[in-house]
């Protein structure tokens, strides 16, 4: 699975708002749609309160975070499965990211057009829903007709495997008929492996952001809870934001101006941030750390990764000459407020090839090449 975000829906629903503001880069944004043509894309630092918190104990010259891509692809409009707008390009652009960020304009403003000329969240979904439904419906037919032809193959191996994927296919072909997503078949961990080359846009996991004004972060609107309705029949994940106030905030280059801002908001955690986060995690990334005299740093790794695994995310020979590592967990080293005293309570320990990594960890590896 590709470790990055697309940025998904209707035109003038906030995409490029939300973007900039992440990435603090100058996304084009315009009042009319398609102002977005090729897919922006931004490398967002991933915010993280340990990181800092481990920066005032131990002291050094650089602190860097981690990272995930957010890729800004542009509205899609009814028919985009059929090539309307320019729907083939963006679809394509969709099959190249590993999840969905589906930002829905959940507020009122005259002033921005609605592509469709009224706000109606509910409809909003439906429409990208059934467009991304129908291209990965015409990727299951032509799969269809090739594996018929490989169901006749001379290879045994091969002619078994296409024989075993074609109820799968019809099922699929079912479903997506429907304007269903491939995600509703609960299919088995098996059963995706058979599908992974098709890159299959419904099968990824899919996060709403509901776009609101300033008043709509104090109570849930009426066009939030039906998106939170439809988020939660899709056991989809939901965060709501206000793009605008969002850029304002990322306009402030000063981070105790933005927190006065954010308190005078009423809110604790900025909604990009907040979004951010549930990226990262639903990619299922986690961050272990590492700890020196020139640089704290947070490392990206994939949850279930083990030591060796971790190490070449470093650097691949930190992997091949793998030997050990020297580990302790962030929150030791808050409670006892020095890696000398971390030492003296006995709570460095030494992991070997085995050791499942923790989110959190603080590693040293020694390796050998």
């Amino acid at each position: 699975m590709a470790l990055n975000c697309g940025i998904v829906g209707l035109p003038n629903v906030g995409k490029s708002t939300i973007f900039s503001a992440l990435t603090s880069a100058p996304a084009e944004a315009a009042n009319y749609p398609f102002c977005t043509i090729d897919p922006n894309v931004g490398i967002v630092n991933v915010p993280d309160k340990r990181l800092d918190k481990i920066q005032t104990v131990v002291q050094t010259q650089k602190t860097i975070y981690a990272t995930v891509e957010f890729v800004d692809i542009a509205g899609l409009v009814k028919g985009a499965s059929q090539g309307e707008g320019l729907g083939n390009k963006f679809l394509a652009n969709i099959r190249e990211t590993g999840i969905i960020a589906h930002v829905v304009r959940c507020f009122e403003n005259p002033d921005i057009i609605h592509v469709d000329n009224k706000i109606d969240p509910v409809n909003d979904i439906e429409t990208i829903s059934m467009e991304l439904a129908f291209a990965d419906l015409s990727t299951v037919e032509k799969r269809i007709a090739s594996n018929e032809r490989t169901s006749r193959s001379g290879d045994k191996k091969v002619r078994e495997k296409a024989i075993a994927m074609a109820p799968l296919l019809e099922r699929l072909k079912e479903e997506l008929s429907e304007g269903r997503s491939a995600r509703s078949l609960d299919l088995s961990d098996e059963e995706e492996e058979l599908l992974y080359d098709m890159h299959l846009i419904t099968l990824k996991k899919q996060i709403f952001v509901c776009n609101v004004d300033e008043e709509g972060l104090k109570e849930d609107n009426d066009y939030v809870k039906a998106v939170r309705k439809i988020a939660e029949a899709e056991k989809a994940d939901v965060v709501v934001l206000c793009g605008q106030l969002e850029a304002d905030i990322a306009a402030l280059d000063d981070p105790e101006e933005r927190a006065v801002f954010l308190e005078e908001a009423g809110l604790e955690e900025s909604g990009l941030s907040r979004l951010i986060h549930e990226v990262y995690h639903t990619l299922g990334l986690r961050t272990f750390f590492t700890v020196g005299e020139k640089e704290n740093r947070a490392w990206t790794f994939k949850a279930g990764m083990k030591a060796p695994q971790t190490a070449g995310v470093i650097h691949t020979d930190f992997e091949k000459g793998f030997i050990k590592a020297d580990v302790y967990h962030c929150d030791d080293l808050f409670e006892a407020g020095s890696e000398q005293a971390i030492k003296a309570a006995g709570k460095l320990r030494m992991e070997g090839k085995d050791y499942l990594v923790n989110d959190g960890d603080v590693m040293f590896f020694k390796f050998n090449v």
